[in-house]
C-alpha cells in the first residue's frame, strides 16, 4: 500500500509540474487513482500487479456502484495517465491501458438563453443593488460576462489593474493558468468605465472605501472575505434577483449559461468554431464543438417553421401528385 501511495504521488507531483494541468484535474486524479489502489488492496493486489483483465474488473465495479459515465470515463483516463507514466519511468514493461475502450460521455446539450432573455437580464442588472454603487457594479459583471463568455471565477478575480485605460482587449488568466485575450463590446466598455469611476471616487470611510483600502485592492470586484474579491456564489445570487426582476425563471439563469449564450449567439452571427474556442479557452476544439447541436436544432426548427413545405407531414419531401 505505501508503494501505492509513493507511485500516485510522483505521478501526481509530475502532473502538477505539467504547463497546463489545472490544480482541480490534479486532484481528481488523485482521488481516482486511490480509489483504485483500495480496490486492488481489499484483492491482495496493488498498483504494479495491474493488468487489463483487473482494470476493466474495477470499471465494471465502478458501474455497478452507480458512478456516471463521466466519472467512469474520467477514472479510466486517470488510469491510462498513470500506467503510460508508469512505463515512461520505467516501473512497468507493459502499458495495460492503452487499448481499453472507455465508456464514453453521455452529450449533454448546454441550455442556452436567446438573446431576448439576454437583454432582459442586461436591462434588469440596473435595477439590482442597495445604493448606486452596487447598482452600477452589478450591469458592469454581466456586461462583461456576457461579452466575453469567461468563466465566473475569471470573471470575479478579474485584476483592476487589467481593466484599466478603456481597454478594447481584456487578459484572462485561465484554467492551468493558461492566458487569453478577449475582446469587449461597447456596452462593456462602457459599464466598466462607470464602475471604475464609482470605485476609484469611493469615500474613504465609505464600506466599497474600506474594501479597496483592504484586501480589495487588487481586484475590479472587491469583497468582504479571504480572497478579496467577490465568491463565486455571491454572484451566483446576484444573477437569481437580476433573472427574477427579468421575468426569467432563476433556474434557467446561471453563469455558465450565459457563458453558452455567449458562443451560441456568435456561432449565429457567422464566427468559426476555432475562433470560438479560443474566446472560451477551450483546450479542446471538441469541447467547443457541442454548440453545433444547438445551432443545428436551432435551424432545424427554423427550417420546420417556415419552410413553405413545413407542413408536409413526411417531412420536407416535395408532396406526392395525385393522378
Amino acid at each position: 500500500m505505501m508503494a501505492d501511495h509513493r507511485a500516485i504521488s510522483a505521478f501526481l507531483d509530475a502532473k502538477a509540474a505539467e504547463s497546463g494541468s489545472a490544480r482541480n484535474t490534479v486532484l481528481a486524479y488523485g482521488r481516482d487513482l486511490r480509489d483504485l489502489s483500495d480496490w486492488l488492496d481489499a484483492r491482495n493486489l496493488a498498483l504494479a500487479d495491474l493488468t487489463r483483465e483487473r482494470i476493466e474488473d474495477y470499471l465494471t465495479h465502478s458501474d455497478a456502484r452507480g458512478l456516471s459515465r463521466a466519472t467512469r470515463a474520467r477514472r479510466l483516463s486517470a488510469i491510462r495517465q498513470f500506467t503510460r507514466f508508469a512505463l515512461e519511468e520505467g516501473w512497468r514493461n507493459d502499458d495495460p491501458a492503452i487499448r481499453i475502450a472507455g465508456p464514453g460521455r453521455a452529450q449533454r446539450l448546454p441550455k442556452v438563453l436567446d438573446k431576448d432573455e439576454i437583454e432582459a437580464l442586461l436591462a434588469a442588472a440596473p435595477r439590482i443593488g442597495r445604493n448606486e454603487a452596487e447598482r452600477v457594479r452589478n450591469l458592469c459583471l454581466i456586461e462583461i460576462l456576457y461579452a466575453t463568455g469567461m468563466r465566473v471565477s475569471e470573471l470575479v478575480a478579474l485584476p483592476v489593474a487589467t481593466c484599466r485605460g478603456d481597454p478594447r482587449l481584456l487578459l484572462i488568466r485561465g484554467k492551468g493558468d493558461k492566458e487569453r485575450m478577449v475582446p469587449l463590446t461597447p456596452p462593456a466598455r462602457r459599464a466598466l468605465s462607470a464602475w471604475l469611476a464609482i470605485r476609484d471616487d469611493a469615500p474613504k470611510d465609505s464600506a466599497l472605501g474600506r474594501l479597496i483600502a483592504g484586501k480589495g485592492a487588487r481586484w475590479l470586484f472587491p469583497a468582504p472575505g479571504g480572497a478579496g474579491h467577490m465568491p463565486r456564489q455571491s454572484f451566483g445570487r446576484l444573477l437569481d434577483e437580476m433573472a427574477i426582476c427579468a421575468g426569467v425563471p432563476p433556474s434557467r439563469v446561471t453563469p455558465h449559461v450565459i457563458r453558452h449564450a455567449f458562443a451560441t449567439h456568435l456561432l449565429e452571427g457567422g464566427a468559426d468554431l476555432r475562433s470560438i474556442q479560443t474566446l472560451l479557452g477551450h483546450a479542446d476544439l471538441g469541447t467547443t464543438e457541442i454548440y453545433t447541436h444547438v445551432l443545428n436544432d436551432r435551424m432545424r426548427d427554423l427550417v420546420l417553421t417556415h419552410h413553405p413545405l413545413a407542413n408536409d407531414a413526411e417531412g420536407l419531401g416535395p408532396a406526392p401528385v395525385e393522378p
